[in-house]
């Protein structure tokens, strides 16, 4: 029993199992995908206690990182992103759908992965802040640019960073205030994992359809994404280390500069694009969490 136990509370079992429950079981996705945000957000209500209340009371202390996270999540990760797709891809509905990757602002669970990996939480919050701020203007503009879309609404984006960051953030705030923190504090790993399970079963299982579908095209998709996670998060890591950048502020570095909100990315095209367009977005959530389950792997062997 106990083995079982510990079976069940292993991350990377989890996430094989939500990667293999969406694809093969998919029956529960009509009704799990409707609770996604409040999902996401009690996992960062929880990752976001480990900030300090002292972090908030430095506004100079927050504007480097906030830009920090503009530059690599949209300078570097969205740029190479970019390039790479108009050298390898051919067919213009899945070229949109990467671009619409690169366009977005970053992956909100940066900030729960920053706690499970020990990186630098105040770098990952701010820096995920500040992309989604700049998000407001840089995703309009990207889309205006090359893709000749008007009709995207910064709207969604505003209220995707109250819902997932400033809601979160003050629930946290309350949950330390009230000395909840260290009742909450002995589950947070397992809440944050099952989470986690309920949410990459979810996004696999929404693209199931897509995902088997479209084999063929699948492989140059895949080759972009795992060079702009696996690859580029592999020399954003040597880089800092070069610098004598310490490991927790390497480890945010490398989630800001790797990941992105492919759900957003995914909704944008289906809602005006195509079906097809959302492929990209789709594969990006396998990626993502087989890169996450390496860079924990990566953690546990060092």
């Amino acid at each position: 029993m106990a083995k079982l136990k510990n079976f069940l509370r292993n991350r990377n079992v989890i996430l094989l199992l939500a990667l293999i429950g969406g694809l093969f079981f998919p029956f529960a996705v009509p009704v799990t995908r409707h609770f996604i945000l409040p999902a996401l957000a009690l996992t960062m209500s929880i990752s976001t206690m480990e900030v300090d209340n002292e972090a908030f009371r430095h506004p100079r202390l927050i504007l480097f990182p906030s830009l920090l996270g503009i530059v690599m999540n949209y300078i570097v990760l969205g740029s190479i992103l970019i390039g790479l797709s108009t050298l390898m891809i051919r067919n213009e509905a899945i070229w949109t759908g990467l671009v619409l990757i690169a366009a977005v602002p970053p992956a909100v669970a940066i900030i729960p992965f920053t706690g499970i990996l020990r990186g630098n939480q105040t770098l990952s919050l701010f820096g995920t802040v500040g992309a989604h701020l700049g998000g407001l203007v840089i995703t309009p503009l990207i889309a205006l640019g090359l893709l000749g879309a008007a009709s995207f609404d910064p709207y969604k984006l505003l209220m995707t960073l109250l819902m997932l960051i400033v809601l979160p953030l003050i629930v946290s705030r309350l949950l330390i205030r009230k000395g909840i923190k260290e009742r909450v504090t002995p589950y947070r790993g397992t809440i944050t994992n099952w989470t986690f399970f309920f949410l990459f079963y979810t996004m696999v299982g929404l693209n199931r359809d897509l995902l088997l579908g479209h084999i063929s095209i699948v492989f140059p998709i895949a080759a972009i994404l795992i060079s702009t996670s696996f690859i580029l998060g592999f020399l954003i890591d040597r880089v800092g280390g070069l610098f004598h950048i310490s490991r927790e502020t390497r480890t945010s570095l490398v989630l800001l500069g790797t990941l992105k909100n492919q759900a957003n990315a995914g909704g944008l095209a289906l809602t005006f694009f195509s079906q097809e367009a959302a492929l990209p977005a789709a594969i990006s959530s396998i990626v993502m969490m087989t890169y996450f389950v390496w860079l924990d792997f990566r953690k546990r062997w060092n």
